[in-house]
């Protein structure tokens, strides 16, 4: 049996979980590894669904517990019948976590982008958030690891490298002189030269440094796309979240940028129903989405984490916590399909995905010719929209 590694979460875990596989594969006996995330309540109960499905499929195998969920209440995971080890995400890269031989880690091919992990960890204390409690304080890795890791990959033939972390604008902080993110994506675009794309996981806009603010409107090996962890758009909210940007200075960001690059596109992260929220704070967060033109939604209902500041406020009705999400989701939705109207007839580069479907640099999502070979670029000026792809025939 081959061994498993189920992601939930972020494009860290991702990445972290390509780590795993690599190590399972040099390990004894079948292992399934649940990697798993607590972000929300919600993608905690999808971590223990996972777990539960996965001892039904796999009833032979070693099932591993890791991940921020099982870093922040271990006990919880060690106590379901199904599972046979808990590994905290300080140890989840340690090849003895996994009972493998100790060895250089060398990238496997099973995605068609390279996410390369360059920071873990938060310094911030945003007061709804439990992540800090399962990753720690925030840790950068030096530029020569982060060349080291690209470079694996590309020898590989990959196309495309995603740089990926908790807090990755916090990147270099805790680093000797103290470098901005801007410094190390010039390193990478000066090491790798032939690198064909990079593209940036969530961005915190009020640490884009001037040097990265340049790259970004400036440098077409980095892509359009510029995912903001936004969180809300209402200033009250903003302020009770701990967040350290307002309204005004994300859409001055987002006009700044598209002044210089008129094709990025935006993603956002959004919390609906934050604790307090009155339907004035719905409105400025509903309007935001036109105002920051995101096209990229991440909508979350906010759902208390025990232990944070925010579970301890008045709470929104969870009944109309959902309805708000539902208006937040729509009202992308409407603005991602306007968006998608712009780009027929305009020919882009796309990232070939396995399932015959692509990305083109602004990460729209784009239907490719049968037979693509995934990882693949290749140029297509969509004529139609079906069911959301862009389409050439």
């Amino acid at each position: 049996m081959p061994d498993t590694v189920i992601t939930l979460g972020c494009r860290l875990n991702l990445a972290e979980s390509e780590t795993i596989r690599t190590m399972l594969a040099a390990a004894p006996g079948p292992t399934v590894v649940v990697n798993t995330c607590a972000v929300t309540a919600e993608a905690v109960r999808q971590s223990r669904r996972a777990v539960r499905r996965l001892r039904r499929d796999h009833p032979d195998a070693r099932l591993v517990v890791t991940g921020c969920a099982a870093t922040i209440a271990p006990d919880d995971f060690s106590a379901m019948a199904e599972v046979d080890a808990v590994v905290a995400n300080p140890a989840k890269l340690a090849p003895q976590s996994w009972h493998a031989p100790a060895m250089a880690i060398a990238p496997q091919a099973h995605h068609t982008r390279a996410f390369v992990p360059v920071q873990t960890g938060c310094d911030h204390a945003c007061t709804f958030c439990i992540i800090p409690a399962g990753r720690g304080a925030s840790l950068s890795s030096p530029v020569d690891d982060v060349v080291r890791r690209i470079a694996a990959h590309l020898a590989h033939g990959v196309n495309e490298v995603v740089l990926t972390g908790v807090d990755v604008t916090g990147w270099g902080a805790d680093l000797p002189d103290r470098p901005r993110l801007g410094d190390l994506v010039a390193a990478i675009l000066k090491a790798f030269p032939a690198l064909p794309r990079l593209r940036l996981s969530s961005l915190d806009g009020v640490e884009i440094d001037p040097a990265l603010f340049e790259i970004l409107t400036g440098e077409a090996r980095v892509m359009p796309h510029l995912h903001l962890s936004l969180q809300s758009g209402d200033d009250m909210i903003l302020k009770r979240m701990k967040r350290r940007h307002s309204r005004a200075q994300a859409i001055d960001l987002v006009e700044r940028l598209l002044a210089r690059r008129p094709d990025i596109a935006f993603g956002a992260d959004l919390i609906a129903g934050f604790p307090t929220e009155t339907e004035a704070m719905h409105a400025n967060n509903l309007s935001i989405i036109a105002e920051c033109r995101i096209v990229h939604g991440h909508i979350f209902p906010y759902s208390p984490r025990p232990g944070t500041p925010a579970a301890r406020m008045p709470q929104v009705d969870p009944v109309l916590v959902r309805a708000r999400a539902a208006h937040l989701r729509a009202a992308v939705a409407a603005q991602r399909a306007a968006w998608l109207q712009t780009l027929l007839a305009k020919p882009r580069v796309v990232l070939a995905e396995r399932d015959g479907t692509g990305h083109s640099g602004e990460f729209a999502p784009y239907r490719l010719p049968a037979g693509t070979v995934a990882g693949g670029l290749v140029t297509v000026t969509p004529t139609r929209i079906i069911e959301g792809l862009l389409c050439e025939q």
